[in-house]
């Protein structure tokens, strides 16, 4: 692909939405059990996040997760497309930790796995409706190794009894509330993957970094390992989302109007149907998956 085809180097994942039937539950779990913030609350819609560097006023504080209360729609049905999971990247593995001790010890019956990706160690959580969640730490891009232009990741068990004793620390879990993690990468559930492929890769402006047989892709910008992922292991042949309970929107966020300008245009030069205020350009991936690209203004 040519450069101009290509999302930014520095492009990162914004908040995702979830659509929830139980409001203060779900809040709860992300808030006692992930430890994210409440940074606003209005109505029937929380956003919880990362609150500015130590509390200073006028910071940049950094959403995660918008929750907006849907209470008359219902579960999607099995097998159908949709989030896999919301990955929340932590800056070291102390503050992963104490995550994962407010996790293990607030809603236990939560876990449901970890492992050392080589890359990264990774714990994983459903939360109280059935999204997928994964708490994670990245190893320094120095330590990853790639094979042929694609990035070496494994799945190695990762005791997390063991990583808690030690890597926990009182100092960590004291301010836990404080700096609690990032949107990492955003992993979904889709019907194919040679069709995610065309649209993530060929049309978005992302790169693929390793792919699993016909099963997963992952792609990134700036060769993180990767912003996001699609595979079928559970939703083989899935068509267009209806309307459900889960996953409402996944947010990207480009450095530069310029980046927002490149990518709005691919997208209409493939057909795509876009909405452009001219800040976002939102559209729909092919599962019916709502994307919504943001310029962070740094570029």
């Amino acid at each position: 692909m040519h450069s101009q085809d290509l999302l930014a180097a520095d492009t990162g994942m914004g908040a995702v939405t979830l659509r929830v039937a139980d409001l203060d539950a779900m809040t709860a779990y992300y808030r006692d059990g992930v430890r994210l913030t409440v940074l606003a609350q209005q109505g029937g819609r929380v956003v919880l996040g990362r609150p500015a560097a130590g509390g200073a006023p006028g910071g940049r504080t950094v959403p995660v997760l918008v929750l907006e209360h849907e209470p008359a729609l219902r579960n999607a049905g099995p097998g159908q497309a949709g989030l896999f999971h919301t990955a929340v990247l932590f800056d070291t593995r102390a503050d992963l930790a104490a995550a994962l001790y407010s996790v293990a010890t607030s809603y236990p019956q939560s876990f449901t796995g970890s492992a050392d990706h080589l890359v990264s160690n990774a714990f994983y959580c459903t939360d109280p409706e059935g999204n997928g969640v994964e708490l994670y730490w990245d190893r320094d891009r120095t330590q990853w190794s790639w094979t042929h232009g694609s990035v070496d990741m494994d799945t190695v068990y990762l005791d997390p009894n063991a990583f808690l004793q030690e890597h926990l620390t009182a100092e960590a879990l004291e301010h836990a509330g404080s700096r609690p993690g990032r949107v990492g990468h955003v992993h979904l559930s889709v019907g194919d993957v040679a069709t995610a492929e065309t649209f993530y890769v060929d049309t978005l402006g992302f790169e693929t970094t390793a792919a699993v047989g016909g099963q997963a892709l992952f792609v990134s910008a700036g060769g993180y390992h990767h912003h996001m992922a699609m595979n079928t292991w559970n939703s083989r042949g899935a068509g267009r989302r209806q309307l459900a309970l889960g996953l409402g929107l996944v947010r990207i966020e480009v450095p530069a109007d310029d980046d927002l300008g490149a990518l709005t245009a691919r997208m209409r030069d493939a057909g795509v149907q876009t909405a452009d205020d001219g800040r976002t350009v939102a559209f729909e991936d092919p599962w019916a998956n709502r994307i919504e690209v943001t310029t962070t203004g740094r570029g």
